[in-house]
């Protein structure tokens, strides 16, 4: 078992002493915050430590560290402090706790990942159950009726198997006609019904791109 010099294993719990603010977000004080030592590195005369945090930590984690750490690329379940910045704790859940906990995280933290995109995709989201994919629709539905301007040109962007359509061909959208839980926004073309996902508005400059694409961008995902 790796030791080191303030008393400090792997694989022991920890928890962050009084008046210590997050390194990473200087406005969040992260007193309390309790995990297990996963690594151990030291640097001149001091001694850094990394923790993974334990599930009960997880859960009460403000969101929008966890969002702010998705888009800045960082591990929000993991984190390095100096060993003065922590004490000894009794352990308080189980590795398999974290997992299970990671595992159920709402997948609209996620898309904090995706910068600005990702924001716009939560605002769209939320407070819709991930899980369900009709209410998120509707949500999408709502929002890109308010958005669009109809009608507007696009191409078709992906395969097509059978149908009028190939890809790359140009369309005009219409209008919104119904939702579908497998394919989506279907929207109607003079020569027929496609899912919204398939399209890309041509115009980048166009209005209609930014609301069709952040569209496209969380049904594929």
């Amino acid at each position: 078992m790796e030791e080191e010099k303030s008393g400090l294993n792997v694989g022991d719990s920890v928890k962050v002493k009084r008046g210590i603010m997050c390194p990473d977000l200087e406005s969040l004080c992260i007193e309390g915050w309790q995990g297990r030592v996963l690594g151990i590195i030291e640097e001149d005369s001091k001694i850094l430590i990394r923790i993974s945090w334990d599930s009960i930590t997880l859960k009460n984690m403000p969101p929008y560290f966890i969002d702010q750490s998705n888009e800045d690329g960082l591990d929000f379940s993991e984190m390095y402090l100096w060993s003065e910045e922590l004490e000894p704790a009794e352990c308080r859940d189980t590795e398999e706790d974290v997992n299970k906990f990671l595992e159920k995280i709402p997948e609209s933290h996620w898309w904090g990942g995706l910068g600005e995109q990702g924001k716009r995709i939560q605002r769209v989201l939320a407070g819709i159950d991930d899980k369900n994919t009709m209410e998120a629709l509707k949500a999408w539905n709502d929002y890109l009726e308010e958005k669009l301007t109809y009608p507007f040109t696009a191409k078709v962007a992906e395969y097509q198997e059978k149908g009028p359509f190939q890809s790359g061909d140009a369309v005009v959208v219409k209008k919104i006609t119904m939702l579908d839980e497998h394919y989506g926004i279907i929207v109607h073309l003079k020569e027929g019904d496609i899912p919204l996902c398939e399209l890309e508005v041509q115009n980048n400059d166009s209005p209609n791109y930014q609301p069709v694409n952040d569209y496209c961008v969380w049904f594929a995902n």
